[in-house]
C-alpha cells in the first residue's frame, strides 16, 4: 500500500526538480545575454495596442516607445529590460503589473561597403556569416579582390582572405561578426581606373587577332563580327564560321570580299547549291569580308504570278506548267478571315479582268470553272466590307443595291445573284414597326439597262405562304423603297398627306377622326370606321352615305348602320374600294328616331318641352323632372294629361301643388306611351282672368272719375 505512494512522491520530486533546473537555466541565459544594436524587442502589456508590438534597436542603441520617446536598451541585460521599461512607462501608464519585455529576435546591423552589387546597411540574424552578409548585399561584382577584404570594428581593421575560405571551406578563415561592424570589399587593381563591363565572352567574340594589320576583318550580318588571325588554307566559309555564322537577315548572294585591294562579289547560296570550290574567293592577309543585309528584290520573270490582297503571304510566286489557281492560292497561305472570297479578281496579262466566286465554287453552287492562271497574271482577293464602315465606295455600283425608307439600317449593300428580296431586307435589319410592308416599291434594271418599277405586297406574300419564285427579280443596281404608314392625321398632317390618294379612302362627318385613311383589300367598312374612332354621339347612323369613285360613273349607296347593329347582317355593309368616300351626317333631333306612339309629349310651361321616351315604371313626376320641371309661370294646379286609348281620347286634370302637400301617389294620373302632358300658364286660370277683369274695370272707373272732375 505504501509502495505506490513512495513511487508517486519520487516522481513529483524529480519533476519539480527538473522544472526548477530548466527555469534556472533559462533565467541564467536571459541574464547572460546583453542587448545589442539590431535586436528586436517585444513589449507585452495587455490592453495597450500601441505597446503590444516589436521595436528594433537602432544603431545608437535606442528604441522609441509611444508617448514616452527614446529608451536606451543596448548594453542592458535582457532581464533588466522589463525594469527599464517599467521606469520609463510608469509616469504615463497606471497599471504595469502585467508588463513583460524581452528580446524576441537577436539580430545584428552590418554595413557592407566596396565592390558589391548593393552596398549599404544589412539587418541580419545574429549568427550570420560573412558569406550570408555578402549574399544579402547582392553579391560581389566582377573584379572584386577576394584576398584582401576588411572587417572594421570601432577603430580596428582586420584583413582576411575570403578566397582561401572559398577554396577550402574552412570557416575559421572568416572573422565573427558583431553588430555595427563594417565589411569592406576592395576592387582588384587589374580592372583599371575606368569602370567598364568586364565580359570575357565578348572579348572572345570580337576576334582572336593580335596583329590588327595582318588580321582578317569580318563584319556585317554575322553573329560575332571581329578581327581574326590569318591561317594558311583558310577559306571564307571558315571565317564565317569563326564569326558565329550569318544572321537570318544576311544577303548571302552578295557577300563582298576585298583581297589585296581588289573587291570581289561572292554568292554563298550558289556555292552551297553547287559545291564548286572554284567559286570561293581568295583570302589573303589583311582581307576584308562584308556580309550585307538582305534586300527585297522585285521578282519579275517569265514564270511569275502575283497574289495580292487578303491572303496570309501576298507576293510573287513562281508558276509552272500544270499549276492551278488553288495551288497558287494555297502557296500564298490561303485567304484570311477578312477576305471577300466571292469577289476574287484575276487580272490577266492581256489587261482583261476575270471574276471568280470561290465561296460558291467550293459549295458547288457555281457553274463556272476555276480561272486558268498564266505567267504574268495577278490574283486580287479584296477585303470584306464592314457594315459599320462609312466608306461605301469600296462596293462597286455593279455589285450593290440601295435600300431606303422604313428599314432598320437603310443604305447601300453588296449584292449577289444568289440573294433575293427577303435576303436584302434581312441584311438591313428588316422593316421597322411603321413600315408599310404592303406597298414596297422595287426599281430594277433589266438586261437592256431599262428601269422598271413594280409594287410588291409583302404582307400578302407571307400570309399566303408563296414560294420565293413569287418575289420580284432583283439585280445589282436595283433600288428598294419601303414606305411608311401614315400617322394620325390629327397629330401631323404633313405626314399623312404624303400618302397616295389611290391607296386611300376618305371619311367625313360625325366620326371621331375624319380624314384620309390607308385602305387595303384585306380591310372592310368596319375596319375603316374603327380607324376613324367610330361615329360620334351626334352621328345619324341611319343615313350613312358612301360615294363609289372607282368606277367610270359616280354611284352613291346608303347604309343603315343601326339596322346592321340590330340584325348583324353582314350583307348590309357596303363593298368599299380605294378612292371611295364615306359621309356620316349629323342627326337632326333625337326623337325622330322613334315613332310618336312610342313617346310622351311634354308641352307648355316646362323648361325643356319635347318628346321623351317613356317606360311603364315611370310616372308623370319622372317626365316633368326629365323636361326640366315647371317654369315660374306654370299653373301647376291644372296640369292636363291627354290619354290616347283605342276608342277615344280623354283629358284629365292633375293638381301638382295639392300632390306636393298630401304626397298621395294614388292621385297621380296614369301615363302611357303616346300621351300628352300640358302645363298651362298661370294667366290662363279663372282667378287670374277675374283679377285681370277687375283690374281693367278699376282702371276704367278711375279714368272716368278723373275726367268728370
Amino acid at each position: 500500500m505504501f509502495k505506490p505512494l513512495i513511487i508517486f512522491t519520487l516522481i513529483v520530486f524529480f519533476a519539480n526538480h527538473s522544472f526548477a533546473y530548466s527555469q534556472s537555466q533559462s533565467s541564467n541565459q536571459q541574464t547572460a545575454y546583453t542587448v545589442q544594436v539590431g535586436d528586436v524587442i517585444k513589449i507585452s502589456l495587455p490592453g495597450e495596442e500601441s505597446l503590444n508590438r516589436s521595436f528594433t534597436v537602432d544603431r545608437r542603441g535606442y528604441i522609441y516607445l509611444p508617448e514616452v520617446g527614446a529608451l536606451k536598451v543596448s548594453g542592458l541585460a535582457e532581464r533588466s529590460l522589463t525594469d527599464a521599461a517599467y521606469n520609463a512607462l510608469s509616469p504615463v501608464f497606471q497599471d504595469l503589473s502585467a508588463l513583460n519585455v524581452y528580446v524576441i529576435e537577436r539580430k545584428i546591423l552590418i554595413t557592407v561597403l566596396g565592390y558589391v552589387v548593393s552596398p549599404g546597411e544589412i539587418h541580419a540574424p545574429a549568427d550570420s556569416s560573412i558569406q550570408s552578409i555578402l549574399t544579402l548585399a547582392g553579391g560581389m561584382r566582377s573584379g572584386a579582390q577576394l584576398d584582401k577584404m576588411q572587417l572594421r570594428r570601432a577603430t580596428t581593421a582586420t584583413t582576411f582572405n575570403y578566397k582561401a575560405y572559398l577554396d577550402s571551406g574552412d570557416t575559421s578563415e572568416l572573422p565573427k561578426l558583431r553588430s555595427l561592424d563594417i565589411l569592406f570589399v576592395p576592387a582588384s587593381p587589374k580592372i583599371g581606373n575606368v569602370e567598364v563591363e568586364f565580359d570575357p565572352a565578348k572579348i572572345a567574340d570580337s576576334g582572336d587577332a593580335s596583329n590588327a594589320k595582318n588580321a582578317i576583318k569580318v563584319f556585317g550580318e554575322v553573329n560575332s563580327p571581329g578581327s581574326f588571325t590569318y591561317r594558311d588554307s583558310m577559306t571564307i566559309v571558315d571565317l564565317l564560321m569563326r564569326a558565329g555564322g550569318v544572321t537570318r537577315y544576311a544577303g548571302v548572294e552578295r557577300i563582298r570580299v576585298i583581297s589585296d585591294g581588289e573587291p570581289t562579289l561572292f554568292d554563298l547560296k550558289n556555292y552551297l547549291d553547287t559545291g564548286n570550290s572554284e567559286l570561293l574567293p581568295v583570302i589573303n592577309v589583311g582581307s576584308t569580308i562584308f556580309i550585307p543585309k538582305q534586300e527585297e528584290a522585285v521578282k519579275s520573270n517569265a514564270s511569275t504570278v502575283y497574289v495580292m490582297g487578303e491572303v496570309f503571304e501576298p507576293g510573287a510566286y513562281e508558276s509552272a506548267k500544270g499549276v492551278t489557281f488553288l495551288d497558287i492560292l494555297a502557296n500564298a497561305g490561303g485567304p484570311t478571315r477578312y477576305a471577300e472570297t466571292r469577289q476574287i479578281r484575276v487580272l490577266k496579262i492581256d489587261g482583261s479582268v476575270q471574276r471568280f466566286d470561290l465561296a460558291a465554287f467550293t459549295e458547288g453552287l457555281s457553274n463556272s470553272s476555276m480561272p486558268a492562271i498564266q505567267p504574268g497574271d495577278a490574283i486580287f482577293i479584296p477585303e470584306k466590307t464592314d457594315m459599320n464602315e462609312k466608306s461605301w465606295l469600296k462596293i462597286a455600283p455593279d455589285r450593290a443595291i440601295r435600300i431606303i425608307g422604313e428599314v432598320v439600317r437603310p443604305g447601300r449593300i453588296e449584292w449577289s445573284d444568289e440573294m433575293n428580296l427577303l435576303d436584302a431586307l434581312a441584311h438591313v435589319g428588316g422593316p421597322v414597326s411603321r413600315a408599310d410592308t404592303s406597298n414596297i416599291e422595287v426599281i430594277s434594271v433589266d438586261k437592256k439597262g431599262q428601269f422598271k418599277a413594280i409594287v410588291f405586297n409583302l404582307d400578302e406574300f407571307i400570309k399566303q405562304g408563296k414560294a420565293d419564285s413569287a418575289l420580284p427579280v432583283i439585280s445589282a443596281g436595283s433600288t428598294i423603297r419601303v414606305h411608311d404608314l401614315p400617322q394620325d392625321p390629327s397629330d401631323n398632317k404633313a405626314q399623312w398627306v404624303r400618302q397616295s390618294s389611290d391607296k386611300s379612302i376618305y371619311i367625313f362627318g360625325q366620326v371621331g377622326a375624319p380624314g384620309r385613311y390607308m385602305f387595303t383589300n384585306d380591310m372592310n367598312f368596319l375596319d375603316l370606321l374603327a380607324a376613324a374612332d367610330g361615329p360620334t354621339q351626334d352621328a345619324d347612323i341611319h343615313n350613312v352615305r358612301i360615294t363609289h369613285r372607282n368606277q367610270s360613273y359616280s354611284k352613291v349607296s346608303k347604309l343603315n348602320l343601326a339596322q346592321y347593329f340590330e340584325t348583324g347582317d353582314e350583307s348590309l355593309l357596303p363593298d368599299i374600294k380605294t378612292g371611295d368616300s364615306i359621309y356620316i351626317p349629323e342627326k337632326t333631333r333625337e326623337w325622330t328616331e322613334k315613332p310618336k306612339e312610342k313617346t310622351v309629349r311634354v308641352l307648355g310651361e316646362v323648361n325643356k318641352p319635347g318628346r321623351y321616351t317613356f317606360s311603364d315604371n315611370m310616372t308623370i313626376l319622372d317626365l316633368l323632372a326629365e323636361s326640366g320641371g315647371p317654369t315660374s309661370n306654370a299653373h301647376v294646379k291644372r296640369i292636363l294629361v291627354v290619354n290616347v286609348s283605342c276608342c277615344e281620347d280623354q283629358a284629365r286634370k292633375f293638381d301638382l301643388l295639392k300632390f306636393g302637400k298630401t304626397g298621395d301617389f294614388n292621385s297621380l294620373p296614369v301615363i302611357r306611351e303616346g300621351d300628352t302632358i300640358y302645363v298651362p300658364n298661370h294667366r290662363e286660370s279663372k282667378g287670374s282672368k277675374a283679377r285681370k277683369i277687375l283690374g281693367d274695370t278699376f282702371r276704367m272707373v278711375s279714368l272716368a272719375v278723373l275726367l268728370g272732375l
